[in-house]
């Protein structure tokens, strides 16, 4: 993703993370701004990111979003990627299918429906396009390996969450060799094409001791005084949008990630054009969004 000039930081990285020190306490979060918090301007626009698709318009996950991104110009999906029971890598956020496909209805006597119970055949039989609308019926889960080649016909980029990973004993490895067989590490820098992150530090960290050429995130609201900790194998920071402060987001920006470049800032998940300029303002890398259309047009990316 969009690298920020180490220069910008610099200048005022050891002010901006002493001023922090005391503004935001070292064992807590950062604090949701005040209303008439002053903002800072950001230096370039924040790289905007379809989270799950365009899934404010299709039902997430699925090829028909990324379709829906790119039709809306938006170079960067993320997606969730999870595990079956039989070790196939499949898009899908929840750990059940229950929400997102007619799982209850084709299999009524297999409560919860966890993800890692169906055999990717058994999945591929789902309907994950109805719940959203009566256009997308039919619509499946894809598996990664049907994601990547969408994305690459689409000429798009990929964020891509490990969720759950304490479910899945060796997915990074799996993921990793699903997308370098794809071509998808052959990348002249890292983070060109692809970035792994997870809400787990210790399936981030797994990604880069497996791939360190790999480009990673770290989803969450670290503590300042833990954000060295995170950048000895992170490149990004995601955070909520709702915690993040101007202060909190430079203080992150001043600490060099895993590839020595500032560790960048994706804030998720942004749906409206008022809040979408208002988090631009604090100088963040990128935003995740359902409509990037509408974020687009706010923040004139």
């Amino acid at each position: 993703m969009s690298k920020r000039p180490g220069s910008v930081v610099a200048a005022a990285a050891l002010g901006v993370i002493t001023l922090l020190l005391t503004v935001i306490p070292a064992g807590g979060a950062a604090a949701v701004p005040a209303a008439d918090a002053p903002v800072t301007t950001a230096s370039a626009t924040p790289l905007i990111v379809a989270h799950r698709g365009a899934s404010g318009y299709a039902p997430e996950n699925t090829l028909v979003a990324a379709d829906e991104a790119a039709r809306l110009d938006t170079e960067w999906v993320e997606i969730d990627v999870q595990r079956t029971k039989d070790h196939q890598l499949i898009a899908m956020h929840d750990t059940t299918l229950a929400r997102t496909t007619n799982a209850a209805a084709v299999f009524p006597d297999r409560s919860p429906w966890n993800v890692r119970d169906f055999t990717a055949r058994e999945i591929a039989r789902l309907d994950a396009g109805s719940w959203f609308g009566d256009e997308f019926v039919a619509e499946r889960v894809p598996t990664l390996r049907q994601y990547l080649h969408r994305l690459t016909a689409n000429d798009q980029k990929l964020l891509l969450e490990i969720k759950s990973p304490e479910l899945y004993p060796g997915i990074e490895r799996q993921i990793l060799a699903e997308l370098d067989r794809a071509g998808w590490l052959a990348e002249a820098y890292p983070g060109e094409r692809v970035v792994l992150q997870s809400f787990s530090g210790d399936s981030v960290r797994t990604v880069h001791e497996l791939a360190p050429e790999v480009k990673t995130g770290f989803l969450g609201t670290p503590p300042v005084a833990e954000l060295p900790y995170y950048a000895e194998f992170s490149d990004q920071i995601g955070p909520r949008y709702t915690d993040l402060t101007a202060e909190y987001v430079a203080a992150i920006q001043a600490v060099d990630g895993v590839h020595g470049e500032p560790l960048e800032v994706n804030a998720w998940t942004i749906n409206d054009g008022p809040t979408a300029a208002r988090i631009a303002g604090l100088g963040v890398d990128g935003i995740i969004t359902n409509f990037p259309d509408v974020v687009r047009e706010a923040i004139g990316g």
